[in-house]
């Protein structure tokens, strides 16, 4: 009998009638189906069954050719490569096997590419918002508890609830607010002991967590997104799985899980994939330890996993239309594998975008990551890589309460643009789910939020917000991650407070919403900041300036570290202001003479547009 997992596609689940001793009886088939009409022609199928390997297959399918049926040290698998040409039509392609008298077909589907949307990328003129999907909102309550998982709002570790309906229910409040792209923290299967709220213990590649919804579910919400001219960025697990994946119970390969499937800790040495004194065995730990023993570390130097997890990638672009890829865990992989993975992916989807987890506290580390580095004997193909480096210096250069700050901290580290293959492709952030949040609980005013907010959306790069920075949500990483990811207030029944809406939130929530709308909506119609040069001067007491231009548009950038109004001579600054005698502040519509000194208020922004 045959099961459907998806609409349209048919659920790799064959039970025979009977059971002789040579009875063929699959259990799953992965990818569930494919696409006619794709640039690279080969195709790998994952035929998982007791014995299937005894089995001889056979494919008959005008343009289809068999190019290896390869077997592994597990006789329960298969994997076969095909070669599907241009000319092959949509249809189900049979896989006969057979196994002494005893002969099984199996219609595989293969599909029309029947909606061309999406897979657009994301760039410079993008600004992604970060969800946790469980602590954002829960549109559909009937799907919060599964197995003996129950959702438990009141322990910050534990499933609060929060879904694919959640987000679709507020897309508006995005859109509204200026965002142009979600990004979501995993959402395939974390079907595991503890619940796995935070998606980075997947347990079925090819399947939505149920708590949060459904294949359909994540497609049509992604239909959605596009057709509110927004995108989607989809979160991606390939260095590891969770601990209680269909496959740990009979793994494919005695080589799939590294460390020969037993539990080793990685040394999170990032910095061994680089180093050229590195010991062969303190990157070997690190690339082959386990994350934690809930996460067996995945070995991509197997050619079929390789494969495996390239084409999983690919069928979630082709099925869903996602925009782009979060590549977790980024440099704890083997790095020809992911080379291979990012050019195939570009090659398939020119536009396309991935974003990798460079986790480095140095700009060197993340630029020689970035495609075609000059650090980097070899090519990553990676177009988008982490700037940690600039957020660390961030969390701390606004500080409300001292003087100066540490404005130069910033200067110094952009000045070292010259290590990036292209600076202006690269994730920028504040704070994201896996650190302190930017938002400090004790601040008495909006100061350090106002100039962190202008920095992050006006300076080179792509801006990520985590969700809830815009109504100053606080947590930090000696709370404790659940405490990092809090629930966004409303998203739930019954939540006593509303923070989707202007009533729901204080004043100063208020305050915080407007001043970040006003520059995501301004910034997404301006050609400078989203794609200008980038020309910034060493600060000088306390104030660093910087300007964005690009084809005649001009935007300069005032910065005060200074706890006083200081009054800055602008004759300095003569490499943007040339031509210019005006400069409209964007946030309070304020024209400012640009041809004389300019004050500017104690630990202020200005963002000026500036004009003759």
């Amino acid at each position: 009998m045959y099961k459907k997992l998806f609409p349209g596609l048919v659920c790799a689940i064959v039970l025979s009638a009977v059971h002789p001793a040579n009875a063929i009886t699959i259990t799953r088939v992965e990818p569930a189906n494919w696409w006619v009409g794709m640039k690279n022609h080969e195709l790998q199928i994952m035929v998982y069954g007791p014995d299937i390997s005894k089995a001889q297959l056979f494919i008959n399918y005008p343009g289809i050719k068999v190019k290896e049926i390869a077997k592994t040290d597990n006789p329960n698998y298969l994997f076969v490569y095909l070669d599907i040409s241009n000319t092959v039509k949509p249809g189900n392609v049979p896989l006969r096997f057979v196994n002494g008298e005893e002969k099984f077909t199996y219609p595989y589907p293969l599909l029309a590419r029947d909606d061309r949307s999406g897979a657009q990328g994301f760039n410079a003129s993008d600004v992604l918002y970060l969800i946790t999907p469980d602590r954002f909102a829960n549109g559909n309550p009937g799907n919060d508890n599964l197995d003996s998982v129950k959702v438990n709002r009141q322990n910050p570790n534990a499933r609060h609830g929060g879904d694919l309906q959640g987000v679709a229910d507020h897309l508006d409040y995005l859109k509204d607010l200026g965002i142009t792209t979600v990004w979501l923290n995993p959402t395939q299967e974390n079907r595991m002991r503890g619940g796995s709220y935070h998606g980075y213990a997947i347990t079925d590649f090819y399947k939505i967590d149920p708590r949060f919804g459904s294949n359909e579910e994540f497609r049509t919400l992604i239909k959605t997104i596009h057709q509110k001219g927004l995108k989607m960025v989809m979160d991606m697990v390939f260095n590891h799985c969770g601990s209680s994946h269909w496959w740990m119970n009979d793994l494919p390969a005695k080589d799939w899980i590294n460390n020969g499937g037993k539990y080793m800790q990685t040394n999170h040495a990032t910095l061994t994939a680089m180093d050229i004194h590195g010991a062969a065995t303190e990157k070997e730990t690190f690339q082959d330890g386990w994350f934690s023993r809930g996460m067996p570390d995945l070995n991509q130097r197997d050619r079929h996993l390789a494969t495996y997890l390239i084409q999983n990638s690919i069928w979630w672009i082709e099925y869903a239309r996602i925009d782009g890829i979060r590549q977790d865990t980024y440099s704890y992989m083997d790095f020809d594998f992911l080379a291979r993975w990012c050019k195939e992916v570009t090659d398939e989807y020119p536009n396309f975008n991935i974003v990798g987890e460079t986790w480095y506290n140095k700009s060197s580390s993340s630029a020689w990551w970035q495609a075609n580095s000059r650090l980097n004997p070899k090519n990553s193909h990676l177009k988008t890589v982490m700037d940690f480096s600039l957020t660390f210096i961030t969390q701390k250069a606004f500080d409300s309460k001292s003087d100066n700050g540490y404005l130069n901290d910033i200067f110094e580290d952009i000045a070292q643009d010259f290590l990036y293959p292209d600076p202006y492709n690269i994730l920028i952030f504040l704070d994201n789910h896996d650190m302190s949040r930017f938002n400090h609980k004790d601040e008495p005013d909006l100061t350090r939020y106002k100039q962190g907010i202008a920095f992050l959306l006006t300076t080179r790069g792509i801006p990520q917000l985590f969700y809830g920075t815009e109504i100053l949500m606080t947590g930090t990483k000696e709370e404790g991650d659940g405490l990092i990811r809090k629930d966004f207030p409303g998203g739930w029944p019954g939540d006593t407070t509303n923070a989707f809406t202007k009533a729901g939130r204080t004043p100063m929530q208020n305050e915080a919403w407007d001043y970040t709308q006003k520059l995501l909506q301004w910034r997404k119609t301006n050609i400078a900041v989203t794609g200008g040069k980038l020309i910034h001067y060493k600060p000088q007491k306390g104030i660093y300036i910087y300007g964005r231009i690009k084809d005649g548009h001009t935007v300069m950038v005032i910065l005060n570290s200074a706890l006083k109004d200081e009054t800055v001579p602008m004759d300095r600054y003569s490499d943007i202001t040339a031509g210019f005698t005006m400069g409209r502040d964007v946030i309070t519509d304020k024209v400012i003479d640009i041809k004389n000194p300019i004050t500017i208020p104690a630990k202020g922004a200005y963002v000026l547009e500036l004009g003759r």
